[in-house]
């Protein structure tokens, strides 16, 4: 029914494609990667939980209330 409709591959989608299904395989830690994990792995979501928490202890000031504890 659909015949001769052929995909055709594009080289650098492929060569692209093999490399993220052997991320695992190929990958090495570097200083470069460690900095990366420190910051979007651990840093960026401390700062955005300290900066969730402020935000909730300021409304409770404005409100009067005792400071809520979170973790």
């Amino acid at each position: 029914m659909g015949g001769g409709m052929e995909a055709n591959k594009n080289r650098f989608i492929e060569e692209w494609n093999t490399k993220r299904e052997n991320l695992e395989v190929n990958f090495r830690w570097t200083r470069r990667n460690l900095a990366l994990v420190g910051i979007f792995g651990i840093a960026v979501p401390f700062l955005i939980y300290k900066g969730i928490v402020r935000e909730f202890h300021m409304q409770d000031e404005d409100a009067g209330r005792p400071y809520r504890k979170f973790i």
